[in-house]
């Protein structure tokens, strides 16, 4: 018996939550973009009308207002396209436990089994976009096929608000003369390289001779062989799955160059207190900590170092992040990006090597910074700041409010 496998694609999903919230701009083209002042200045997601005039996810947004002249720029709200992709996918609760998302926007859906009370794929697909419309006032794509790679191809074959059935019967027809870079997990690199070997299609993929391939792209060339034969059998991770979480952290681009020790270490304690945060909310404790820093120049370097402790207090991360910086930057180049990151996790109950004299100060920092957490989770983030950062100079905003990316 052949899975059916759902992929649901909110359409122009930002976008579209934005002209929910504001009626004004529903016929007006709108795209969601980050802040210019501090160089977030692209275009996140951009409305039906918007993409008619050309404007394009990930270009400048310059680049989408000489496109669009009338172009209405909207800040992201990031808390409010969680608290849509949450209601969402209670809709989906309603057919199946079997739910996988794939971005916030998107999700796969096994409904084999559900078929048997609510009908066929092709019939739960489309109640679910009435539902989502009627019920949230956007709209959705869904693809419909007997394994994860189709229903995805699917939902991208037909926007917006529609439903494409990708079968055993009709997917060499529908799919074999699509370029090979419209496959999910082809990038621009494959594609490439695809193109070298003489490959442009997904038919031209599927047909092509396993062992070529895997002369060319080593296993994964039987990977991508598999994928475009509908040979894929990656089962839809279910609803209760939580996979390890390997790390935490965020970095954050600047409204201007870092240039002395004081910026970094003001940004520093702003990405630690974020890090850290991020660890008790979910229960963990880390000892590695890695800090990520990029150029003026666009150059990068990587260093990490280890505590002598599991820990998830912004103290210790901020002490150990500024260590690692000052035996890794000789200040022969500004910086634009600074990002820490804390590995090597367990769970904070898991147990840990006692100290016959750190233990009181530790837990007193521990219990000082859950302190902070539950007045900020009552009176905002900026209720309690440290003192370093009220001379921040604009440095000391919020990683998660400013739309830093995490890393």
């Amino acid at each position: 018996m052949n899975r059916i496998i759902l992929h649901s694609d909110l359409n122009n999903f930002y976008a579209s939550v934005e002209c929910f919230y504001d009626p004004k701009l529903r016929n007006c083209p709108v795209a969601v973009c980050g802040s210019q002042s501090t160089r977030h200045g692209i275009v996140l997601a951009k409305n039906r009308i918007a993409k008619e005039y050309g404007v394009k996810s990930g270009e400048a947004v310059w680049e989408a207002r000489s496109r669009c002249p009338g172009l209405v720029v909207v800040r992201p709200n990031y808390m409010r396209y969680l608290r849509f992709s949450m209601m969402v996918r209670k809709i989906y609760e309603n057919y199946t436990n079997l739910i996988e998302a794939f971005g916030i926007d998107e999700n796969w859906l096994d409904v084999t089994e559900s078929t048997m009370l609510f009908g066929s794929g092709e019939k739960i697909a489309d109640e679910l976009r009435k539902r989502i419309e009627y019920e949230l006032g956007i709209t959705a794509s869904v693809g419909v096929s007997f394994n994860k790679i189709f229903a995805k191809l699917g939902s991208d074959m037909k926007k917006p608000d529609a439903t494409t059935v990708i079968s055993p019967e009709n997917y060499k027809e529908k799919i074999w003369g699509l370029p090979a870079g419209d496959m999910i997990y082809v990038g621009p690199s494959t594609r490439r390289k695809l193109a070298d070997i003489g490959i442009s299609t997904i038919g031209e993929l599927a047909c092509a001779p396993p062992r070529f391939l895997e002369k060319h792209f080593g296993q994964w060339g039987r990977t991508l062989w598999m994928f475009a034969n509908g040979y894929d059998e990656t089962p839809v991770t279910r609803l209760d799955f939580q996979p390890g979480i390997k790390g935490v952290g965020n970095s954050l681009t600047t409204p201007r160059d870092l240039c002395g020790d004081n910026d970094v270490k003001i940004l520093t304690y702003v990405l630690a207190d974020s890090v850290a945060e991020r660890l008790r909310r979910h229960h963990l404790k880390g000892r590695t900590v890695q800090i990520y820093i990029r150029s003026g120049d666009l150059t990068f370097i990587e260093r990490q170092g280890k505590l002598p402790y599991y820990c998830h207090t912004s103290s210790e991360i901020a002490e150990k992040a500024l260590e690692i910086f000052a035996a890794s930057w000789d200040w022969s180049k500004t910086i634009r990006t600074l990002g820490i990151r804390v590995t090597n996790v367990v769970m904070d109950n898991e147990c840990g090597q006692l100290s016959l004299f750190d233990d009181e100060r530790r837990l007193r920092r521990e219990q000082l910074e859950s302190s902070i957490d539950r007045i900020r989770s009552r009176f905002g983030h900026y209720s309690v700041q440290r003192a370093v950062l009220l001379k921040g100079n604009g440095l000391s905003a919020s990683p998660v409010e400013e739309n830093a990316s995490e890393i």
